[in-house]
C-alpha cells in the first residue's frame, strides 16, 4: 500500500540512521499482542487507538523524525491524519511495512522491551555475571546461610509473588540501599526478578558499584524457582529501610566514578535550559527516584521513571532512539547508576542534573501529557449512569488486564481501533464510554458521534464509579467482549498462572538474544569491562 500523504523510508535507510546515531522514532501501530509476535529491535509499540494518549510523552518534539509501520492492516493510513492534526510534521512510512523489513533482511524480534532484555543477556555474556540456581539458593536458605535476597522488580510485582524471605528493592535502589541491608561484607547478596534481565542488571550494578559482598543473580528468577517445583511467597511487603549518611556517601562516590567512566555528563540549570532551547534535539527529563518520592515533590517538567524500570523498559518512556536524556535524583546515586546503564545501552547523550535550588518544583502524581487538549464531549455522572444502564451500552476502553481487574457490571470490553465501524454497534444508539480515568473514553467519543450515535462519557471514568460506592465485576467474558483481548501481551514471567512450557520457552528465547543482536547490527551497545 502506498501513502501519498507521507514519504517512505527504506529499511536500509532506517538501519543506517540507527547505526550512525541519528534521531529516529520507529512506531509500530499494532496492538501489543501482535507487536510481541515480531518487530524490529528498536520499534516502539504505539497502538493506533492510543496515539493521542501516549505520543506526547514518547515523542515530545513535534518535528522529530517519525517512521510508521503496520503489517498490512491499514493502520498507517489512519494514523497519518491523526499525527498531522497533533502537529507532528516529519512523519514517514516504512517501505513495505513489517513484511518489507523482513524481506530486506532485517532481524525480527519477538516479545516486548527487547532492547533491554537483549542488553541484559549481552551483559551476562561479557561480564560473566555470577548466578545461583534456584535449588542451590533454596538449600542455602534452608541451612540458614548468611544471605539477603533482594527483589529488583517493582513492588507491585514483588507483592504478587516473591522468593521466600526476599525483600523489595527495585533495581534503581540497589546501589543506594544495599550497604544498609547487608552491613557485613560476609553476607551474600542475591538479586532476583521474574526472569533474567533485572536479576542480571541488578547483580551487575552492585558489582560495578564495588560493594565488598559476594553478589549473585538468581538464575532465571521466579521462573527458575517455579520450574524447580519450589513454592513462592504471596503478598509479601518487606522493603528496604532508610539509608545512613556514611553509606549514602560511599554509594555516591562509587556512582560518580561509574558515571564518569561511561561518559555521563553532570549538568546544572543553565545547561538544562540550553538543552531545552535546542530546536533540533528531542529531550527527555526523567526523575529516577521511587514513585512515592516523586509524588512528595519533584522538578516541574520531569516525568517519573524509576531507574530500574527505565533500564528494563526504556521504550516505555523514550520513543526517539538517540534522543537526549536528562536524569535527576536528590541523592547523587540513582541517576548516575541509571545513566551509566543507559550509556551502555547506546544512548549517546545522557546527562545528570545536579542541584534543584533554582528550579521550580511540583508535588502530586505525574501530570497527564497530551499533545492536544481533549475534545469537548457530553458527560454523564456515575449516579445517572447507574439509573440508565438497562437502556445504554456501556463500553469500556480499559486495557484488557485493567478490565479483568474490575469494570462496571455489564460493560463490554473494546479496543478503540475499529470500534466506530464495529457491526455490533449498527443498531445501538445509546452508548456510554468509560475507561479507568475517562481520558481514553473522551478521546474516542467523537468518532462514534460522527456515526450518528448518542455518545456520552462517564465523568471521571470507572474510578469515579467506584469512588461513588458503586460495585464492579471482574473477569472478561469473550461472549460479550467486542474484541479479542490482544491489546496486551501476556508476559510469561508475570502473574501466577503461567504454563511451565511457556516459561521455559521464554527462557530459551532469552538465551538466543545475543546471537540475534549480532545479526541485527544496529544496537550500538557497549558493556563496561
Amino acid at each position: 500500500m502506498t501513502h501519498s500523504a507521507a514519504s517512505t523510508l527504506s529499511p536500509e535507510e532506517i538501519r543506517r540512521r540507527l547505526r550512525e546515531g541519528e534521531e529516529i522514532a520507529l512506531l509500530d501501530l499494532r496492538e501489543e499482542g501482535p507487536f510481541a509476535t515480531g518487530h524490529p529491535l528498536f520499534a516502539v509499540n504505539l497502538p493506533l487507538g492510543r496515539i493521542e494518549e501516549r505520543i506526547a510523552g514518547l515523542i515530545p518534539r513535534r518535528d522529530a523524525p517519525i517512521v510508521l509501520y503496520d503489517d498490512g492492516e491499514g493502520r498507517v493510513a489512519r494514523a497519518l491524519p491523526v499525527l498531522a492534526t497533533l502537529g507532528y510534521s516529519q512523519v514517514a512510512v516504512l517501505e513495505g511495512g513489517l513484511a518489507g523489513w523482513r524481506q530486506s533482511g532485517g532481524e525480527i524480534f519477538i516479545d516486548v522491551n527487547v532492547p533491554s532484555k537483549a542488553f541484559g543477556e549481552l551483559v551476562e555474556h561479557v561480564r560473566h555475571t555470577p548466578s545461583i540456581p534456584a535449588r542451590a539458593l533454596h538449600d542455602r536458605i534452608a541451612r540458614g546461610d548468611d544471605l539477603v535476597i533482594l527483589d529488583a522488580r517493582r513492588f507491585s510485582e514483588y507483592n504478587v509473588m516473591s522468593i521466600p524471605g526476599g525483600r523489595s528493592v527495585p533495581g534503581g535502589e540497589l546501589a543506594l540501599r544495599v550497604r544498609d541491608i547487608a552491613p557485613s561484607a560476609d553476607t551474600t547478596v542475591v538479586v532476583n526478578c521474574a526472569g533474567r534481565t533485572r536479576s542480571i542488571i541488578g547483580a551487575q550494578s552492585l558489582i560495578n558499584a564495588g560493594i565488598p559482598n559476594p553478589v549473585v543473580a538468581l538464575r532465571n528468577g521466579t521462573i527458575g524457582w517455579t520450574l524447580e517445583g519450589l513454592a513462592l511467597d504471596r503478598g509479601a511487603t518487606r522493603r528496604a529501610g532508610d539509608v545512613t549518611r556514611d553509606n549514602a556517601a560511599l554509594a555516591r562516590q562509587n556512582a560518580a566514578a561509574l558515571a564518569e567512566r561511561t561518559g555521563v555528563r553532570v549538568i546544572g540549570a543553565d545547561t538544562l535550559a540550553a538543552l531545552l532551547a535546542d530546536p533540533a534535539r528531542t529531550l527527555y527529563r526523567l526523575d529516577v527516584r521511587t514513585p512515592e518520592e516523586y509524588e512528595r515533590g519533584h522538578l516541574a517538567g520531569f516525568r517519573s521513571a524509576p531507574g530500574g524500570q527505565l533500564v528494563q523498559a526504556t521504550d516505555e518512556w523514550i520513543g526517539v532512539r538517540h534522543g537526549t536524556i536528562v536524569l535527576t535524583d536528590d541523592d547523587g546515586v540513582r541517576a548516575r547508576m541509571t545513566g551509566h546503564w543507559l550509556r551502555q545501552l547506546g544512548w549517546r547523550e545522557v546527562y545528570v542534573l545536579d542541584g534543584w535550588s533554582d528550579l521550580p518544583r511540583e508535588s502530586g502524581p505525574e501530570p497527564v501529557l497530551l499533545a492536544a487538549s481533549p475534545p469537548e464531549v457530553e458527560m454523564i455522572a456515575p449516579s445517572d449512569l447507574a439509573a440508565l444502564r438497562d437502556e445504554a451500552w456501556v463500553i469500556d476502553l480499559a486495557t484488557s488486564p485493567e478490565f479483568r481487574r474490575g469494570h462496571i457490571p455489564g460493560a463490554r470490553f473494546a479496543i478503540r481501533t475499529g470500534l466506530a465501524d464495529h457491526p455490533a454497534l449498527e443498531t445501538v444508539r445509546e452508548i456510554v464510554l468509560t475507561s479507568p480515568d475517562g481520558l481514553a473514553a473522551r478521546l474516542a467519543a467523537p468518532e462514534l458521534a460522527r456515526q450518528g450515535r448518542h455518545v456520552r462519557v462517564l465523568a471521571g471514568g470507572t474510578r469515579a464509579w467506584q469512588q461513588a460506592g458503586l460495585g464492579l465485576e471482574t473477569g472478561l467474558d469473550p461472549a460479550t467482549a467486542l474484541f479479542g483481548a490482544d491489546d496486551v501481551y501476556k508476559r510469561p514471567y508475570e502473574g501466577t498462572d503461567n504454563a511451565a512450557a511457556a516459561m521455559q520457552a521464554y527462557l530459551d528465547w532469552e538465551f538466543g538474544l545475543v546471537a540475534q543482536l549480532e545479526r541485527d547490527g544496529t544496537h550500538g551497545f557497549t558493556v563496561l569491562e
